[in-house]
């Protein structure tokens, strides 16, 4: 049980990296350094909404599994 909590945490952590690398602005890596190419109050629409929700999900999927796994194990 412990070894799969630990695989599905390191599956979402993976995951939710992602999801934060693909929701950057800017062009190419630049967006990751953190610099705003943009306004920081912008309509989110189609896949960025997508996006956005699928992050959510995964941060409170990520924060249950670490919160299990401290329990369990």
């Amino acid at each position: 049980m412990t070894q799969f909590l630990q695989i599905a945490l390191i599956i979402t952590s993976i995951a939710l990296i992602l999801s934060v690398i693909l929701q950057s602005k800017g062009a190419g890596l630049g967006g990751l350094s953190g610099a705003d190419l943009g306004s920081v109050f912008t309509a989110r629409r189609g896949i960025e909404r997508t996006l956005f929700w699928v992050t959510i999900v995964l941060s409170v999927l990520f924060f249950t599994l670490a919160i299990v796994l401290i329990l369990v194990g």
